[in-house]
């Protein structure tokens, strides 16, 4: 804190301890212009400067108009030096010799009252206290013009009236009102000028004499031009020779416009008894406190060292005569508010103003006490941890001697240098110290030791606080859909949708989506693609077949080689903390007797509201997985346990269409397959025909994973072909010399996390392997440009075999008793015949019943006990003559005995099947039916309805009959799916018998059976007469 030095004034007597410059600076007028120093350059404006002890021998002037440090006072008796603030290139500072006649010439008393009127200037931040210098820096033209003027000429005695600005933000030159500023200031001398900031500014040194109260503000006068011979306000303040008469300076100078005060009052302290207990108790009190400040502030050791020693005095006066002294100086080196400061300064009660010092002078006390305590304790801190290194590094230097260096150290700092790169949480937090603390204590051969080792490897790899930064472009990720799917139209808007929702919100909460459908349509492709779309890292593990609880949420530490779970692994692989996890085949977790229950386990992991805390067994940390998106693969969703199917949004994917397989397979499969094949640059050529064929005769599933298969097994065929045609001119096992200087170790990088970065890490997100190159690779084999090789629809034969699916539907021509159904499997959908046939003929020997094969399940049977009730009912309705069901004992079968069947859609099926046998009347075989019936004929909605109908066009149906329920669904199919198949919605069975019995001569239909059941009757009657 730079601190005043003390100089004071009584009674119109100036009072003044030693100055380090004290040469009269109105002898400075003597000098020529080529011994007047250049002043520095200031860096900023300011309108108050710090004050600088006054024991070095140095001049500091700077800007009031800046907001200066309340901590440091800004007055000293001092003359002022700027060399602590000079620049390399600035000039060096002026020198003063000294002159103990100085401060007594400054601060000679001067009235304000008997002058026509003086110049006011006013300051901001601090005022000025008598006896006490200050720098202030002025900015303004003309009010430096009008201080060139008093100062060159020394006009009234070179003093100007200084009161302090009432908003301290204000930074002004002028006093336009009485309001602006304190009614009480001091009248003060101009002991020195000169020009700062390349003479844009000038600095005033300013040596208050006593306090005045302001009088009457004068209207500013009009400007006076300068006048170019004036040579002493360009080369010097301070020129030997004065060029014009100081009555016609004095005469310009009063016509500048600038602040002028008239009627100004000299102010006196009040009359007080020198003798007064009050006045001399809060003297000794400030004395005290001055003494204290002194030993606890060297900086204000040097200015109270005259006034703390017992008997001293300020040169020629006690200080306990002159207590007015005392408090001005105490107000001086307070770092108080300047309202408080301006209090001291306008109280002219001797008693008020050393209340009012005390308080700041205490107040000053308790800060640098406060100061003292902060520095204490930093400095304790510091020497704490300078003596913990100094030991460490002792034990270190010991035990590298003793050869006992195991280099746990070098792992304890590696540790705490992979956690200062994370953003732990707390819990994480707590836990990572406690056990670095342990590992620590723990000797390298102890069996804990690398238990704990490795848990804080895991707890440091994994990514606190790493996100990758989601992306929303919708046009990038239209692209990436359309480019690695053909179709799948409503799960690409889902997708879009999804995007689009984050792009409003800022923001992709985790989500768990559940895509549904057959094997090979694509679930595990989509889920990658919306990873790429999203620019997060992908994981993929299936939990098919998984027992055990562990594998998902880790083994407990107790168990040796304990490690975390699926879902911590799949963080520290992606090192994210919102990767794209897939969680394949989940409709075929397991559920262990004795393990837990993975099933269960997954509801804590795919709960939205219950994941932002997941707890793996073997970290045992809560960690966040709030912001993970999961994306799980289902071929069915009966064995999805009810609770963990709530969680998930399902969005089903069906089985691809002959046309959707045949684009799949030209625009993805087949130039796949030909590059794997090594027949990129070779003309190779797959019809159009042989993959119809292919499709329709070797793979009609729904997906198109088979496909894939035979036209690799094609292309590969070709290849084969081509080498034994081109002959073996070489030794196969001939190789290219590669350079072992050459070989080098080259990064494999996983498939499944490569698409994604993260924002907050700079080193590769992608988890990469390293495996030697191939030191030697084989030769290749250059096939000419003139081969060519075409495959049609003729040679697929001799390339894949023969076909699997030699017909497309069972039947040409339906029997009686035969209708073609619709069912849905894991392998898409598919042609369900129903078949009914009379086991024995009509004879009164038979008896009626229905019996059923083909490994139906229970639903199916309960299905065609229905069916069978109600066309008994139906047919006694509709054909009251024909009795058939009296004596008839069917037999009803679904083909493929070897493959069970079940669900709630044959009902229609097997009514129309009886109903064909009763009416003797064939079914057309482009007529396909699917539907659910009750007892009353009501058909019922039913599900897998596009599957069906691509299957019922694979068969060659031309109409398909389904619930009216089913409507919408129709409707929402794709064309390709739809065309060539006529829809025949019906809501009761009599929809369905209208339509699929429309060329039924009801007639012969009605006398059916007539034959034999007269042959019966007539033996029935025999035998009762009989």
């Amino acid at each position: 804190m730079d601190l005043p030095a003390l100089s004071l004034s009584h009674s119109g007597a100036a009072i003044s301890a030693q100055s380090n410059s004290d040469k009269d600076p109105a002898s400075d007028a003597d000098k020529t212009p080529d011994q007047t120093p250049t002043k520095p350059k200031q860096e900023k404006k300011e309108r108050e400067p710090a004050e600088k002890e006054p024991s070095k021998n140095t001049n500091t002037t700077t800007k009031s108009s800046s907001s200066s440090d309340s901590s440091e006072p800004n007055q000293s008796s001092a003359p002022p030096n700027n060399d602590s603030n000079n620049n390399n290139d600035d000039p060096p500072a002026p020198k003063y010799d000294p002159n103990p006649n100085l401060p007594e010439m400054l601060y000679q008393f001067a009235s304000a009252a008997d002058k026509k009127q003086v110049m006011i200037l006013p300051i901001n931040k601090r005022p000025l206290i008598p006896g006490f210098h200050k720098a202030v820096t002025v900015s303004d033209k003309t009010v430096i013009k009008a201080l060139k003027k008093i100062y060159n000429n020394k006009i009234d005695d070179r003093c100007i009236g200084v009161f302090l600005l009432k908003d301290a933000n204000s930074d002004t030159d002028y006093v336009d009102s009485l309001d602006q500023v304190h009614d009480v200031g001091v009248y003060a001398r101009i002991g020195e000028m000169f020009d700062t900031n390349n003479g844009e500014d000038a600095t005033i040194i300013l040596y208050p004499t006593h306090r005045i109260r302001m009088g009457d503000l004068l209207p500013k006068a009009e400007p006076i031009e300068e006048e170019s011979s004036e040579s002493t306000d360009v080369t010097s303040f301070e020129s030997e020779e004065v060029t014009i008469d100081k009555a016609t300076a004095q005469e310009e100078y009063y016509k500048i416009p600038v602040s002028w005060a008239t009627r100004l009052t000299d102010l006196e302290d009040l009359p007080y008894d020198p003798q007064d207990s009050m006045v001399a108790a809060l003297t000794g009190e400030i004395l005290n406190v001055l003494k204290t400040l002194s030993q606890m502030n060297r900086a204000l050791k040097e200015q109270v060292v005259n006034i703390v020693l017992a008997g001293n005095k300020f040169t020629t006066s006690n200080v306990y005569e002159e207590p007015h002294i005392l408090a001005d100086f105490a107000a001086s080196i307070s770092a108080g508010r300047s309202e408080e400061i301006q209090d001291v300064l306008s109280s002219l009660d001797i008693q008020d103003r050393l209340q009012k010092a005390l308080i700041l002078v205490k107040r000053e006390l308790e800060n640098i006490k406060l100061q003292e305590k902060v520095s204490q304790d930093v400095e304790a801190r510091i020497q704490k941890r300078q003596k913990e290194y100094y030991l460490m590094e002792q034990m270190k230097g010991i035990k590298r001697e003793l050869g006992m260096d195991d280099g746990r150290d070098k792992i304890i700092q590696t540790f705490k240098d992979r956690a200062e790169k994370l953003a732990l949480p707390e819990a994480a937090e707590k836990v990572f110290n406690d056990e670095l603390q342990k590992l620590s204590s723990l000797e390298p051969n102890a069996a804990e030791y690398n238990v704990t080792r490795q848990y804080l490897d895991w707890i440091t790899q994994l990514p606190w606080g790493k996100f990758t930064k989601d992306s929303y472009n919708l046009a990038k990720a239209i692209k990436i859909l359309d480019h690695d799917h053909h179709g799948l139209k409503d799960v690409k808007d889902r997708i879009l949708e999804f995007i689009a929702v984050g792009k409003l919100l800022g923001a992709v909460d985790g989500k768990i989506i559940c895509f549904v459908g057959p094997p090979g349509v694509g679930k595990t492709s989509v889920a990658k693609s919306i990873a790429k779309s999203l620019n997060r890292e992908f994981y993929r593990f299936s939990i098919g077949g998984v027992s055990d609880v562990s594998e998902l949420k880790g083994h407990r530490r107790t168990y040796v080689g304990a490690l975390p779970g699926r879902i911590i692994q799949a963080l520290k692989k992606t090192q994210t903390q919102n990767p794209l996890i897939l969680i394949d085949e989940i409709d075929k977790i397991g559920r262990g007797a004795y393990h837990g229950d993975p099933s269960a386990a997954l509801l804590e992991l795919l709960d939205p509201e219950q994941n932002n805390s997941f707890l793996d067994h073997y970290l045992d940390i809560p960690v966040d997985m709030s912001k993970t998106l999961f994306v799980c693969t289902a071929n069915t969703l009966e064995t999805i346990p009810g609770p963990l199917l709530d969680r998930m949004e399902i969005i089903e994917i069906s089985g691809y269409v002959a046309e959707e397989k045949i684009a799949i397979a030209e625009q993805y499969l087949a130039p796949s397959a030909k590059k794997l094949a090594g027949l990129e640059e070779v003309d190779v050529q797959l019809s159009h025909d042989a993959i119809e064929r292919l499709i329709n005769q070797y793979c009609r599933e729904s997906g198109v994973r088979n496909l894939k298969k035979q036209i690799e097994k094609i292309y590969r065929k070709a290849a084969l072909n081509i080498i034994k045609n081109l002959g073996e001119e070489e030794d196969p096992n001939e190789i290219v010399e590669v350079n072992k200087a050459e070989v080098k170790t080259k990064p494999k990088t996983d498939e499944e996390s490569s698409q994604a970065k993260t924002t907050e890490s700079t080193e590769s997100n992608s988890v990469k392997s390293e495996e030697p190159a191939e030191e030697a690779k084989v030769k290749l084999v250059e096939v000419p440009k003139d081969v060519s090789v075409s495959i049609t629809a003729n040679d697929l034969k001799d390339y894949v075999g023969p076909p699997v699916f030699t017909e497309d539907r069972m039947y040409e021509k339906t029997p009686i008793g035969v209708t073609m159904g619709l069912g849905v499997s894991s392998m898409g959908g598919s042609a369900l015949y129903v078949e009914s046939v009379l086991e024995q003929p009509l004879t009164i020997q038979s008896h009626p019943g229905l019996n059923r094969t083909g490994q139906l399940g229970d639903t199916m049977k309960e299905s065609s006990n229905i069916a069978y009730s109600f066309v008994r009912m139906f047919l006694g309705r509709e054909f009251p003559e024909n009795r058939f069901f009296e004596r008839a004992k069917i037999h009803l079968h679904c083909p493929e005995g070897a493959t069970p069947k079940d669900g709630p859609s044959a009902g229609i099926t097997m009514a129309t099947s009886l109903l064909s046998l009763a009416l003797n009347h064939a079914i057309s075989p482009t007529i396909a039916m699917t539907g659910e019936l009750t007892l009353t004929g009501k058909v019922l909605r039913i599900g897998g309805l596009r599957e069906k109908a691509v299957a019922a066009k694979r068969a060659g149906a031309k109409t398909i009959f389904f619930p009216r329920d089913n409507l919408a669904d129709w409707e929402s199919m794709p064309d390709n799916v739809k065309e060539g198949l006529e829809p025949v919605p019906v809501g009761w069975y009599a929809d369905v018998y209208e339509r699929a019995f429309a060329d039924l001569d009801r007639r012969v239909a009605g006398e059916l059976w007539k034959e034999q059941f007269l042959k019966i009757d007539e033996e029935k009657a025999k035998r009762d007469g009989a």
